[in-house]
């Protein structure tokens, strides 16, 4: 879940408690690395309790992100400059003993691409360190199909090297259509099956949570480059596209439901959002290819199919 503001919304604690029975880690939203190597605290208000309470495995989520965004000048700092490194280490340790975290999880995004190898060492290191205590340590991982697949995102996550030293990974396998882009499913079943397919030419399969949007976008028509789509949860679409009288589609090929509306402007919209078929989809995917499970982005939005078709697909491990 990501805490926004200066106090977490009710409605963010509520939707986590009632998701907690179905989850095995709960991750608050992030934990921000300084350049000297301390951390910016996100918003925990009660979560920690509600984690020993659900048994769930508190994870916390390091990221590179300086005023909520990624910084590659950050990233070289921490991976090149020794001292500050271990301060890092040390106020990781400090601060998961203090709140009670047994999952490490640095998602650490926009790297310099020379710094592939400062990651990778900087991973074994840290592992080392967590292990002592105790502790697991994961990765989030850009969607990549190939090694040699180049751009910003992409370069300095070795899918290789993270399946070998991690105790899992987290494929960040959506926002295909996002909300800075043209109106599309945000997680096509396609696009997905090829990344968790290359990701398993590099590690096994017991290591790959498989990365799942709990939301949609409603998208203004035509898209001009520069505007941003409206998110909404899979629950207000539904009750959007029954406000708007207008019939939910289903594209078989992307496996997700859209729909088309006029608003009162008379302005034309796209909305692209996940339903129970969508899910079912993606749940079926994680059976056939024997993944770890699933990771969802983000608690807080609304989409009550998910959590009755867990039941109906898994149990839930416990750790």
């Amino acid at each position: 879940m990501e805490p926004r503001g200066t106090e977490v919304a009710q409605a963010l604690i509520t939707d986590t408690r009632k998701s907690a029975p179905f989850l095995t880690y709960l991750a608050p939203f992030s934990f921000q690395a300084r350049r000297d190597g301390s951390l910016k605290e996100p918003l925990l208000d009660n979560f920690p309790e509600i984690a020993r309470e659900n048994r769930n495995v508190l994870m916390m989520v390091i990221t590179n992100q300086e005023e909520d965004q990624f910084s590659d000048e950050l990233g070289r700092i921490l991976l090149n400059n020794i001292p500050v490194q271990d301060r890092f280490l040390n106020n990781i340790v400090s601060t998961a003993t203090r709140y009670g975290f047994r999952d490490i999880h640095f998602d650490f995004e926009f790297l310099r691409p020379e710094d592939r190898e400062a990651y990778n060492r900087f991973l074994r290191k840290a592992k080392a360190r967590f292990q002592q205590q105790g502790w697991l340590m994961s990765t989030a991982l850009a969607p990549k199909t190939s090694r040699t697949q180049k751009g910003r995102w992409y370069e300095a996550h070795d899918y290789r090297a993270h399946g070998e030293i991690a105790d899992f990974v987290v494929l960040m396998t959506y926002e295909w259509g996002y909300s800075g882009g043209p109106a599309q499913a945000v997680s096509p079943i396609g696009p997905v099956r090829r990344v968790v397919e290359y990701a398993l030419t590099e590690m096994p399969s017991n290591k790959i949570m498989m990365g799942q949007n709990l939301y949609g976008y409603d998208w203004t028509l035509p898209f001009v480059q520069g505007t941003v789509a409206r998110a909404v949860s899979p629950q207000q679409a539904i009750q959007l596209a029954a406000r708007e009288n207008v019939e939910i589609q289903y594209d078989t090929r992307a496996q997700a439901p859209f729909f088309n509306y006029t608003d009162d402007q008379g302005r034309r919209h796209e909305v692209w959002f996940e339903d129970a078929r969508s899910i079912q989809a993606k749940f079926d995917l994680v059976k056939e290819l024997n993944l770890r499970g699933m990771s969802y982005w983000k608690l807080g939005l609304s989409f009550p199919q998910n959590w009755l078709l867990i039941q109906d697909n898994f149990t839930v491990r416990k750790r």
